[in-house]
């Protein structure tokens, strides 16, 4: 890093050193990094808080990136990885990476929903019957990336840089105490999700509160919801889910796409070397290919240990609550269309799922024909 940015970087922080959470963050800035092989360069430390609990498995995800970094950066990066409430509770890291109170941050976008709408189109949207994979291209390759760019920088303002990765398997619909067979088995529950699937759910009939991970359980055993969805067999497993419910529904269009946001404070990001911000940004991918195998692996266990050792009963969610939801998005689209930059994201997703779609489906196998074939009686569909 040269003089120069090196100043930037310190100058950027040292305004932190009067509040109570920068405190904890002024001590490890005030350590000199140490100076690599060559002595050219000085190490950069990045302190990145997640919106995760120290012990789910988005957390170990958050870790693959941050060791990819460290490793690719032949230590010239080292990033410090704090999980949700060490510095900001996790619907606040936004602001804390905008504010420069935290260098950078893992989240899903849906976690700043009440700051613009718009903000879930990139990661609980109708995505039109494309999957998480789908929408990750669209990102990349169809537009997405710059109208994100536009969204939180010319319109909202902030002064972050952002990418997206893992493209999350479709979540399951939830956990209830009692079966759910139709759409009207629906009407009243008290339900936790995020985003746009909250007012998908509304539209629905149920009552719909919006809770990070770590308060689901807690929730739902005082009664403020009697039933919920979070994002996967392992985390699900983790905090505790089958000890207040026991029905667990697969299969869902509330979030059938998402995908891990990893942002950055734009002066910090844009104060370092070309080479490390290629580090930074292209990580993302490495890690997402990393964060893929790490659930197909963990998830898959959980599930089956779910079921055979807990009690759970793994139920498909029906197709007749599969069709209310997608009657319920029309509704919503309607809704969001109403809005210019909304109406402009959701037709270029329209565009790149009904091209990229039709491939993605006429080109796939009937998985659910060869698994039945090699493994008859086990699917429960």
């Amino acid at each position: 890093m040269s003089q120069n940015k090196e100043n930037k970087t310190i100058n950027r922080r040292s305004f932190l050193k009067g509040g109570a959470a920068a405190g904890a963050l002024a001590a490890g800035a005030a350590a000199a990094p140490a100076v690599l092989a060559g002595g050219h360069s000085k190490a950069v430390t990045i302190k990145m808080q997640s919106s995760w609990p120290a012990s789910d498995i988005f957390q170990e995800m958050a870790k693959q990136y941050c060791d990819r970094v460290e490793a690719m950066s032949g230590g010239r990066l080292k990033v410090e990885l704090l999980p949700a409430g060490a510095v900001v509770k996790a619907f606040q890291v936004l602001d804390a990476v905008n504010d420069g109170i935290i260098d950078a941050g893992h989240q899903v976008p849906v976690y700043w929903y009440g700051k613009n709408k718009a903000a879930s189109l990139f990661g609980t949207g109708p995505v039109f019957g494309g999957n998480a994979n789908t929408m990750m291209g669209w990102f990349y390759k169809g537009g997405g990336q710059e109208l994100y760019r536009e969204l939180t920088q010319d319109m909202m303002g902030l002064n972050i840089v952002g990418f997206m990765g893992f493209p999350m398997f479709p979540q399951p619909f939830g956990w209830f105490k009692n079966e759910v067979n139709t759409a009207a088995d629906l009407n009243g529950f008290k339900y936790r999700t995020v985003g746009l699937a909250a007012d998908l759910l509304q539209n629905m009939g149920m009552a719909v509160a919006q809770l990070p991970g770590g308060e689901i359980v807690p929730a739902m055993e005082r009664g403020v919801i009697d039933a919920f969805e979070f994002n996967n067999p392992t985390s699900d497993r983790r905090f505790g889910a089958a000890d207040v419910a026991k029905n667990y529904y697969l299969s869902s269009y509330h979030q059938a796409s998402e995908s891990f946001e990893i942002i950055f404070n734009r002066d910090l990001f844009e104060s370092l070397d070309p080479d490390l911000q290629a580090i930074l940004q292209y990580g993302v991918e490495s890690a997402s290919t990393a964060n893929t195998m790490l659930a197909l692996d963990q998830y898959s266990q959980d599930l089956m240990e779910l079921e055979r050792d807990e009690g759970v009963k793994v139920h498909r969610t029906s197709k007749d609550i599969l069709k209310g939801q997608i009657e319920s998005w029309d509704k919503i689209i309607a809704e969001l269309e109403q809005d210019p930059f909304m109406k402009r994201v959701l037709d270029s997703q329209r565009a790149w799922v009904e091209r990229v779609g039709y491939f993605e489906i006429m080109a796939g196998t009937d998985v659910v024909t060869a698994y039945e074939h090699f493994f008859p009686g086990k699917l429960n569909m």
